[in-house]
C-alpha cells in the first residue's frame, strides 16, 4: 500500500495578522536577557581574573572592555541587567497575583521599559563624568 500523501491544509488566516501583545513580548525578552546576563558575566569573570593574574592580562582585557565592541558588548549587558531587573520585579507583582488588568498591563509594561532605558542611559551617563 502507498504511503498516505499529505493532505494540504489551509493556514489559519490569523497566521499572518496576529499581533503580539507588549507583555509576551517583554515577558519572552525577560528570559533571553537572564542568558544574556549569563554571558556577560563571563566577560566580567575574565575582567576580574585577568587583574588577579597581572598587569598584562588585566591591561589586555581592560582594551579589550574598553574598545568599541567591549563598549557596546557592556552598554548591552547592562540594558540587559536593568530591563530584568525592571521585568522582574513586574513578574513579583505578577507571582502575588496583582497588576493582571489590561490597564495596568499596559502602564507596567510603560514603566519597565522607561525604567530600563533611564536606569542605563543614567549608569553610563555617571560612569563617563
Amino acid at each position: 500500500m502507498p504511503p498516505a500523501k499529505p493532505v494540504a491544509r489551509p493556514l489559519s488566516p490569523h497566521v499572518f495578522i496576529y499581533r503580539w501583545p507588549l507583555a509576551a513580548i517583554l515577558s519572552i525578552l525577560h528570559r533571553a536577557t537572564g542568558v544574556g546576563l549569563a554571558i556577560g558575566v563571563l566577560l566580567l569573570t575574565w575582567w576580574v581574573t585577568a587583574a588577579a593574574v597581572g598587569p598584562s592580562a588585566f591591561d589586555q582585557a581592560t582594551g579589550f572592555i574598553g574598545s568599541p565592541i567591549g563598549l557596546f558588548f557592556m552598554m548591552g549587558f547592562s540594558l540587559a541587567l536593568f530591563f530584568h531587573l525592571c521585568n522582574g520585579i513586574r513578574h513579583l507583582v505578577w507571582d502575588a497575583g496583582r497588576g493582571f488588568e489590561k490597564g495596568t498591563t499596559a502602564t507596567s509594561n510603560a514603566i519597565v521599559i522607561v525604567a530600563a532605558l533611564t536606569l542605563t542611559a543614567v549608569s553610563w551617563l555617571l560612569a563617563w563624568m
